[in-house]
């Protein structure tokens, strides 16, 4: 398994993201920035549009929604070892954006299933620095 949040690791996604039928309606791109203890950040946005979705590098000019997490919160989301809305509650994880819009998609988001869960690390198997 890549590392997480490499390039190979967001290749990873994209090929999951790319395997996934979307309905053909259905429009929304969500950012994801995650803060390194390096004081760096791994961004990418998961793009849904015209019956596709992609998982591209980088900030996105357009996004909906935007997500915002420490490098420690991201791997607890990402193993499964914390929910996203726990790190919310929490103030681990930061939102800006449109939420609404994105609320009024979540059946539509949730009808996707688990499209990363093949690329979707073990706790065990995260490597790099984790403060």
């Amino acid at each position: 398994m890549a590392e997480f949040l490499s390039a190979e690791w967001l290749a990873d996604l994209d090929a999951a993201a790319r395997a996934t039928p979307t309905p053909a309606d259905l429009q929304v791109v969500v950012q994801q920035i995650v803060a390194l203890p390096d004081g760096g950040e791994v961004a990418y946005e998961i793009r849904i549009a015209h019956g596709s979705m992609r998982v591209l590098p980088g900030r996105s000019p357009d996004a909906d929604v935007t997500f915002t997490q420490d490098r420690v919160t991201a791997e607890a989301v990402a193993t499964g070892q914390q929910s996203a809305q726990a790190a919310f509650i929490d103030g681990r994880l930061r939102v800006g954006g449109d939420l609404r819009s994105v609320i009024g998609l979540a059946g539509d988001i949730s009808g996707l299933g688990d499209p990363f869960g093949p690329a979707r690390p073990a706790a065990s198997e995260i490597e790099g620095p984790h403060a």
